[in-house]
C-alpha cells in the first residue's frame, strides 16, 4: 500500500482528504489524536459470495473516532438544523471514497499468496452514529473469486496513520457462503507501551513511519481467513 503524504489547504481540500486519514494543517484535536496514529476507526465486514459459491463483493462499515467525525463534518450542516443529514453528507463520502482509493481502501484480499484485484467502490454513503460518522461502502471485485483455496482479507494501515480495529471476532462474517465455507478472525494488536511511546513522537505532519519504526506496528493487521473445502 502506498503512503499518504499530508497536504495543505482550504476546507475543501481537507474535505477531500478527511476520510482518507489525512491530517492536515491548523486541524485541532484532543491531546492523544496528536501521537501516532492519528484517527481511529472500528471496522465491520461483510463478505460476499454469489449462487456459484464465488467470493465478489467486500462491504465495509468504518465507524471514525468522535474527533475525527467532527473535524470532518465542519461546514456541511448547510440548514443549520444542527443534524446531518444524508444529503448533507452526500458530497463528503464521494471525495472520501475516491480518495481512499488511492491507499487500496486499506483493504486487501489474498489468494493463493497473489493480491486480488478489487473494483470502484458502490453503494457508499456516510451515517451519523451519535457523534461519530459511519462510512458504508462496498467493494466489488474485479472477477468473481472461486475459493478451492483459502482466502484472506486483511484490513489495516501499515503505517499504523490510521488505527483500524475490529470490536469483535463477530465484526466480519460470511454473506450467502456455501455452507462447508469456515471463516476465522484474527483481530490486530495495539502497540505495547513502550513501541506505543516511540510512536508518539510521529508527528501529525508525517504520514511514513521512519524505517526503524516500521517493525512496531506488526501485529496490527486485522485478518480473515475463508476456507471453503
Amino acid at each position: 500500500m502506498r503512503s499518504m503524504t499530508p497536504e495543505p489547504g482550504g476546507p475543501s481540500s481537507r474535505l477531500c482528504a478527511a476520510l482518507a486519514g489525512l491530517v492536515l494543517g491548523g486541524l485541532v484535536l484532543s491531546a492523544p489524536a496528536h501521537a501516532h496514529p492519528h484517527v481511529w476507526v472500528d471496522v465491520a465486514s461483510e463478505i460476499a459470495f454469489d449462487d456459484q459459491g464465488r467470493i465478489v463483493a467486500i462491504r465495509h462499515h468504518w465507524r471514525f473516532d468522535a474527533a475525527f467525525s467532527a473535524y470532518a463534518a465542519q461546514g456541511l450542516d448547510t440548514d443549520g438544523d444542527g443534524k446531518m443529514s444524508a444529503d448533507e453528507l452526500k458530497p463528503l463520502a464521494e471525495v472520501n471514497v475516491s480518495s481512499l482509493a488511492e491507499y487500496n481502501f486499506f483493504t486487501d484480499l489474498i489468494a493463493g499468496g497473489e493480491p486480488v484485484p478489487l473494483g470502484k467502490p458502490e453503494d457508499y454513503w456516510l451515517q451519523p452514529s451519535g457523534d461519530r460518522l459511519i462510512l458504508h461502502f462496498t467493494l466489488p471485485l474485479k472477477e468473481p473469486l472461486a475459493t478451492s483455496a483459502p482466502v484472506t482479507l486483511e484490513v489495516y494501515d501499515p503505517e499504523y496513520f490510521v488505527a483500524f480495529s475490529l470490536p469483535s471476532e463477530e465484526a466480519v462474517r460470511l454473506v450467502e457462503a456455501p455452507a462447508a465455507c469456515k471463516l476465522t478472525v484474527t483481530r490486530g494488536e495495539e502497540p505495547d507501551a513502550s513501541a506505543a511511546a516511540m510512536l508518539a513522537t510521529i508527528g501529525a505532519d508525517q504520514r511514513e513511519l521512519p524505517p526503524e519504526l516500521k517493525a512496531l506496528t506488526d501485529g496490527t493487521e486485522n485478518a480473515a481467513r475463508i476456507e471453503c473445502p
